[in-house]
């Protein structure tokens, strides 16, 4: 489907995709609706991207200059993401049919070896008429290593260390592109685009600048389209996934079978997100505000494309399942993009018990205080040790299961033999060794798996250069042709430091008149997510006239109090207002313990950090709780 230059109407581009996990009909869905003229689609993470990129280096390795194997042979090592293929294959006749283009990011680690794959897979099927391209710059391994010996430092963006403090030898680095290369590859006639590691925003960027002939000077446009990117490229989650109000979508029997997101996109920036016809889930002001502040750092939305300002982001409920989105500022790009450099950190296990009933604290306590006296000196031997009570043991419990607590003991070590499960002086008998000793009701796992010593990776994330980025675009029809495509001729360098600040002229608490002690979530909605360590939280309410409270009670401190002081790390914490959306956003910097590669928490992804504090008891307005709760 070819835009029309002349009118220039509104493209509409589907999300079908927010992970490697994602329904796999959902491509199949999204294409066979004939408004819909992309579709778009998000396989990568930054743990499928160590996984992906440390797979790809061994590979490589395994094959030491050998002659490159056949396909077939190839494509049983592969390093791109596989589930993509699942969900292409049936979604091919709907591609042809409703000639639908197709922008994702699925190649990961292997997008060249992944395009032969499709261009097999269609000419298979019949549809080798359509044209596949492939984006090619993601892996840096090779500039970072060379950019190391000149004495470049890698800063790291979440906590400021150097790349030497790290104490570990990196093995591979993938950077993240924007999405002109993808405007390019459709300027170029391709029907499917596949790319490695792009912003997951990216596919919407390079979608909507090749349909509107977007220049790499608008920005406003660009931005516009960086932030549509942002909302519909975890799929469901704008359509009522991790939604606060989830409940009204039980009420409602809107639960099940969420649909996915369509952006229409205006050739002035304007958005105006829908969701897929008679499905359930929701497009409301307040699922576009719960995605929106999810991954965000602050005011500010960098890519190698544009800088987003959403500081006056609007939205405004058009009809059922339908916001329109504006207020949106562009400004050049920096003249960096981020990049993730992996290294092996050594090997992690862990051991679950199982307890309940009354002094559950005082079992945990004697279960640790048996187990590292097991250990004695060996405990230096990990670099990690973690004891975690999971849960708390309710008195007159209705039953056994809502009574149990998991208690979790956690290592990591750079020593293998030390977690070894098959030897008599290892992290395996000392957990076990103590069970007969233990306090009363200890109950152990039965299933062994998590004891078994798997690898895991560190991640660090920095900042490279765009002019390093060997960024082309390949064409796998014709001849062939490989474009290349040079760093962003305008960029802006920004401090590293964002805007925070507390609200002005805050409204005295009082004045909202009677308190009520309740759980903060009855009021206020929110969401929370994973950037590497950092965390970030946002906050909003449903009401015009609770912004003034939500502004003025929602501070640095009080997020620091809502958080306690087991769960506080004592990092910085910044701050900024979307007024438009009576939202207030909090970036906790370095939170998550080295991201979700290396996490030893259990909220790896930092998900769980907005309902932990939601359901934190404080003093509410009583007006504003006589409208129902959440």
């Amino acid at each position: 489907m070819s835009p029309s230059r002349s009118t220039k109407r509104a493209m509409r581009i589907a999300g079908c995709s927010g992970g490697f996990t994602d329904r796999s009909l959902a491509l199949t869905r999204m294409a066979g609706d004939p408004e819909v003229d992309v579709v778009m689609g998000d396989w990568l993470s930054e743990m499928t991207m160590t996984v992906h990129g440390s797979g790809k280096i061994k590979s490589l390795e395994s094959q030491n200059g050998k002659v490159q194997l056949p396909l077939e042979e190839r494509k049983k090592n592969a390093m791109y993401a596989e589930t993509f293929i699942q969900c292409f294959e049936p979604a091919i006749p709907n591609l042809v049919k409703n000639k639908t283009k197709l922008a994702v990011n699925a190649g990961a680690s292997d997008t060249e070896l992944l395009a032969e794959v499709v261009v097999e897979l269609l000419e298979q099927k019949g549809a080798g008429h359509l044209k596949v391209a492939w984006i090619e710059g993601d892996d840096v391994t090779g500039q970072v290593n060379s950019l190391i010996k000149k004495g470049e430092k890698f800063e790291s963006l979440m906590h400021g260390k150097k790349l030497e403090e790290w104490g570990m030898e990196p093995i591979c680095a993938q950077a993240y592109l924007g999405g002109l290369c993808i405007a390019e590859a459709f300027k170029q006639g391709a029907d499917i685009v596949l790319a490695g590691r792009v912003a997951d925003a990216a596919p919407v960027i390079g979608a909507s600048a090749w349909w509107h002939d977007w220049k790499a000077d608008q920005f406003d446009e660009l931005a516009a389209a960086l932030i549509a990117g942002h909302l519909i490229e975890c799929s469901a989650y704008v359509t009522g996934g991790y939604y606060s109000m989830f409940k009204d979508l039980i009420k409602a029997n809107k639960h099940v079978n969420m649909g996915f997101p369509i952006a229409e996109i205006e050739h002035d920036g304007t958005i105006t997100l829908v969701k897929e016809k008679n499905t359930g889930g929701c497009v409301t002001v307040g699922s576009c505000a719960s995605q929106l502040l999810y991954e965000i750092q602050g005011p500010l939305y960098y890519n190698c494309d544009v800088t987003a300002d959403i500081t006056n982001i609007k939205m405004e409920q058009l009809a059922e399942d339908c916001v329109r989105i504006t207020g949106i500022k562009g400004s050049p790009p920096p003249p960096t993009t981020k990049v993730g450099i992996t290294a092996p950190a050594g090997f992690q296990c862990e051991w679950h018990f199982f307890m309940c009933g009354l002094d559950i604290e005082e079992k945990c306590k004697i279960t640790e205080d048996q187990i590292r006296d097991a250990m004695g000196d060996n405990q230096s031997r990990f670099t990690t040790l973690k004891f975690h009570q999971n849960g708390s043991s309710p008195v007159d419990a209705h039953n056994q299961d809502v009574a149990t607590v998991d208690f979790r003991v956690f290592v990591q070590t750079s020593d293998p033999e030390v977690v070894r499960p098959d030897i008599p002086n290892g992290f395996n008998r000392w957990c076990l060794e103590v069970f007969l000793q233990s306090a009363p009701g200890l109950s152990l796992s039965n299933d062994l798996r998590q004891i078994v010593p798997k690898p895991y990776y560190e991640y660090w994330v920095a900042l490279l250069p765009q002019s390093e980025l060997p960024l082309r675009v390949h064409n796998m029809w014709g001849e062939k042709k490989v474009i290349d495509l040079g760093s962003p001729k305008i960029t802006k360098t920004y401090p590293k430091q964002q805007q925070s600040y507390e609200t002005a002229s805050p409204v005295d608490l009082s004045s909202f008149g009677e308190m009520v002690r309740a759980p903060l979530g009855y009021i206020v909605a929110g969401r929370s997510g994973d950037k590497a360590s950092d965390c970030n939280c946002g906050f909003f309410v449903r009401h015009d006239d609770e912004w003034d409270w939500l502004r003025s009670f929602m501070t640095i401190e009080r997020v620091k109090q809502l958080l306690g002081p087991e769960e506080y790390k004592g990092k910085p914490i910044d701050r900024f207002e979307m007024a438009g959306i009576n939202a207030v956003h909090f970036l906790l910097h370095d939170h998550l313990d080295r991201g979700y590669n290396a996490c030893s928490n259990y909220d790896t992804l930092g998900k769980n950090a907005m309902e932990y504090m939601r359901a934190k008891m404080v003093d509410l307005p009583k007006k504003f709780l006589d409208r129902g709760r959440i």
